[in-house]
């Protein structure tokens, strides 16, 4: 315990440090990005560290959070409504209603031929029947005024409401996901999670109708009670006490929001830990790490692996769903250029691997760690190449050096992962 709180005061120095030799308002930007990467590591924590399943489509699942965001919060576009949503919808449903369709023939028929061109007509017919409904009414959503909406727009809702509706979003999609990939054996798992992940992010990107594709959604509202900071500076009662303080009321205005984000991004945080610890130590937990660790004795003893497999799935997925919700809160935007599989996927099995696997404190850890070293190489990076190639004459390899400082985030990574394995192979802060 005493060196669990003492990685945990160290972890929390930098970010003392860093504000005090940097800026505090950079030192608490970084933190609220932690405090979100150190939610995802819970989420991969609760497939990998409980039930050993190699989740590689954490970014598809963290953009199927930010989506949620735009689907309930955003203000709705009346005239996109009008030229074309009946029809969206109802091609999406016709498309559902085909596959379950396809299905439930499949399964109803004897196997054969007969049940083979049965299932395929439903599944063609209903293909065809989709795209005439669907298409039609996405190429009028998306003529309207394409410069700034050309969308369907959101519910118009609460941005807290959006949370909660991203983990049930990425729930329901781990759980398609599951029911097609989890038989598959784990490096195929990861192949098949990394692809759909992939899937989602393309279909984000080109479905203009959905959120605006890759010309971005903006604007998005600000969770209670996280105020805007140009209201800050307009109220004369705030200006009055930053005044008052020695502060700086614009200065003052973006600390105060961050700490109200940091607040509830800790809100939640310590909801996650509680509810993973409870988890964890019943024995529900205990068959997770039964089957975990041997899958055919588990088996034997009467436990549905699938089932278990299915259902740890989606509860990760739904942490890391919740997760990126509100990054995209946040941000304020959603720009589905910014996923990719190095920052939200491959960097959050980093802050597992680092903080401990299958330890839920250690996930935590390794989430603030990393998520404090990715950002703030960024910003010393060029300072401290600076200082490397002060030797050099002035030219352009030096300029280049120090221009190129910015991917020695990636050289830092790397050095803090092999350190880590080779010193302490089982993470920070080991399971149990």
């Amino acid at each position: 315990m005493t060196r669990n709180l003492a990685l945990f005061g160290g972890v929390a120095a930098l970010f003392i440090l860093t504000g005090a030799f940097e800026s505090w308002n950079l030192s608490l930007s970084i933190l609220g990005i932690a405090l979100l990467s150190a939610i995802m590591a819970l989420g991969v924590n609760i497939q990998w560290g409980y039930a050993g399943l190699f989740n590689t489509g954490i970014m598809g699942f963290t953009a199927l959070g930010g989506l949620a965001v735009v689907l309930v919060s955003a203000r709705p576009v009346a005239e996109g409504w009008a030229a074309g949503g009946t029809g969206i919808l109802l091609g999406l449903f016709l498309g559902a209603a085909s596959i379950a369709a396809a299905i439930f023939a499949w399964n109803r028929m004897a196997p054969g031929r007969t049940r083979t061109l049965v299932t395929l007509a439903i599944g063609v017919a209903g293909f065809f029947l989709f795209r005439a409904v669907f298409d039609p009414a996405v190429v009028a959503v998306e003529a309207f005024n394409p410069a700034t909406a050309g969308n369907l727009g959101g519910l118009g809702l609460p941005a807290l409401v959006a949370w909660p509706v991203g983990g049930l979003l990425a729930a329901a999609a781990a759980w398609a996901i599951g029911k097609i990939s989890l038989g598959l054996r784990s490096d195929y798992l990861a192949i098949a999670t990394l692809g759909i992940a992939e899937i989602i992010v393309a279909v984000m990107k080109n479905e203009d109708w959905l959120a605006r594709g890759v010309k971005n959604i903006i604007d998005l509202p600000r969770p209670w009670p996280v105020p805007y900071e140009v209201e800050l500076q307009q109220s004369a009662a705030f200006v009055d006490w930053a005044t008052r303080w020695g502060f700086d009321p614009v200065s003052a205005s973006s600390i105060v929001v961050k700490l109200l984000y940091i607040a509830l991004f800790t809100a939640v945080l310590l909801a996650v830990i509680w509810l993973s610890e409870r988890a964890l130590n019943s024995p529900w937990g205990r068959m997770m790490r039964a089957i975990r660790d041997n899958e055919v004795s588990s088996a034997a003893m009467g436990k549905d692996v699938k089932a278990r497999h299915l259902q740890v799935f989606i509860l990760g997925s739904a942490v890391v769903g919740i997760a990126g919700a509100m990054y995209t809160t946040i941000g304020g935007a959603l720009l589905p250029g910014e996923y990719n599989p190095l920052r939200f996927t491959f960097l959050v099995w980093v802050m597992v691997i680092v903080g401990g696997s299958g330890n839920n404190w250690g996930a935590v850890l390794g989430g603030l760690l990393i998520g404090w070293l990715w950002l703030i190489v960024e910003s010393l990076g060029p300072d401290v190449m600076r200082i490397m190639v002060a030797g050099l004459s002035e030219g352009p390899l030096k300029a280049h050096l120090i221009d190129s400082a910015q991917h020695m985030r990636l050289l830092t990574m790397g050095v803090i992962l092999l350190l880590v394995l080779r010193f302490s192979p089982r993470g920070l802060i080991p399971e149990k």
